[in-house]
Parts: structure tokens; sequence; C-alpha cells
């Protein structure tokens, strides 16, 4: 159950680096990335995780 919820949390950072521009590297070192840079993944992340719990509460 673990490696589900991982597998779906890494699908979320990938779209969400993806939707702010962010070249986020699938598996690897990410440590480049600026402090902008991560904090705008992790803000599209709660964002699009925000979205999902509401669209499943309805």
């Amino acid at each position: 159950m673990a490696s589900k919820r991982n597998s779906n949390l890494n699908n979320i950072k990938m779209q969400a680096a993806n939707e702010v521009g962010v070249p986020l590297k699938d598996n690897g070192y990410n440590g480049d990335l600026t402090s902008r840079q991560a904090g705008s993944v992790g803000g599209q992340m709660v964002k699009k995780m925000i979205e999902s719990y509401q669209n499943t509460a309805k």
C-alpha cells in the first residue's frame, strides 16, 4: 500500500513540476533546484491534492 501511495505522490509531483516548468528529474538528484523552483512544485502539488480531495468528496 505504501508503494502505491509513493507512486501516486511521485506522479503528482512530476505533473506539478511539468505544469510550472521546473526541470525535475524522475529518479535522481534534484538538489540543483532553487528554493523558488522547489516551492513552486510543492505549492502546485498542494493545489492538485486539494482539488482531488474536493472532487472525491462531492
